[in-house]
């Protein structure tokens, strides 16, 4: 076992530990807002639903795992230089994201990923290295997540209103607190078949460029089942350690939500993770959810949403693909001189 492995396999934990970190709380922030869940509790379903959703939708099917794997191309033959730059790429990847959680701010590690390794590849191989139809689905999922999330809340949160008018507000309460509870839970699972896959993917290329793994005929690679364990559990572990700064973010500073609307979010965000796990869109946790809290919010009058808080994550996911991705870039060029 040379060092180079070692390295790079580290590295990618890590990234997916900064994703348990950084991402997975944002799926559980809206339950901990309305009170539905303590902060603890939150986490804890968190770690467990995302576990589930990796390794049950995984058996499913790999189509976001699929994708990740096939974005670029680090070169015809694992080589030394493909391993230098994949390293360089999950550093800075791991970089950005610490630096998002120390501002409280919730980027989105899918992208950050995304563009992190995009950049790292065209320093390599140039604009070849990138796989044009594989990148048209990032396009194509951050319109569907953005769209699809901020209407599916909006409207959600309107029906709601219209059809429980008249009900009795204890009784709709209890409803839809145990509503939300399901709903949640239901997010963590699909917010690891979704980011759970993305990282399993540059796992697999990992593997691959130091020896250990091949891919079939068709490009693509069968997910061992202890890739899946290992990488739900380094996942859980960063959302044990550094998800209560995100939860407050997302859940709690942007929109002050009743019940109905945590549970209007967790249902429309849900149902876009879910349309885009079954299409191999790799789509952000984050920008989904968010989005889905801003249409809940926006529902009853624009001036719900802070705004300020709500402009800063937007600022944060823009300038995540040219930052990440000249990061990436910037880092393999000086990984490649330095190594």
């Amino acid at each position: 076992m040379n060092a180079a492995f070692v390295i790079s396999i580290l590295l990618v934990l890590g990234v997916v530990f900064v994703n348990g970190w950084t991402d997975a709380p944002n799926a559980i922030g809206s339950a901990v807002a309305t009170k539905v869940f303590r902060p603890r509790t939150a986490i804890m379903v968190a770690v467990v639903f995302n576990f589930l959703g990796v390794l049950l939708m995984t058996s499913i099917t790999s189509q976001v795992a699929d994708t990740i794997s096939n974005m670029v191309d680090f070169g015809p033959d694992p080589g030394k230089d493909a391993l230098i730059v994949l390293t360089a790429a999950m550093f800075s990847i791991v970089a950005w994201a610490v630096a998002a959680w120390f501002f409280g701010i919730p980027t989105s590690e899918s992208h950050a990923l995304i563009a992190g390794i995009t950049g790292a590849a065209l320093a390599l191989g140039g604009v070849s290295a990138v796989n044009r139809t594989e990148w048209s689905k990032v396009v194509i999922g951050l319109v569907e997540s953005s769209v699809l999330g901020f209407v599916g809340g909006f409207g959600l949160a309107r029906l709601i209103e219209t059809f429980f008018r008249r009900v009795n507000r204890q009784k709709a309460e209890s409803f839809f607190s145990k509503g939300q509870a399901g709903a949640a839970a239901g997010m963590a699972f699909l917010h690891g078949a979704q980011d759970g896959q993305k990282f399993m993917g540059v796992f697999m290329v990992a593997l691959f460029l130091n020896g250990m793994a091949e891919r079939g005929l068709d490009g693509t690679f069968q997910i061992p089942l202890w890739v899946m364990i290992l990488c739900s559990l380094t996942m859980g572990i960063g959302t044990m350690v550094g998800g209560w700064r995100i939860i407050k973010t997302v859940g709690m500073d942007m929109v002050k939500m009743h019940t109905y609307q945590g549970f209007a979010s967790d249902i429309a965000a849900g149902a876009c993770l879910l349309l885009a796990s079954l299409t191999g869109l790799p789509v952000s946790t984050t920008h989904t959810k968010t989005t889905a809290i801003m249409g809940v919010g926006t529902s009853r009058r624009a001036s719900s949403v802070n705004w300020g808080i709500a402009l800063d994550m937007i600022y944060a996911w823009v300038l995540t693909f040219p930052g990440c991705g000249l990061i990436g870039f910037l880092m393999a060029k000086l990984f490649l001189a330095i190594f």
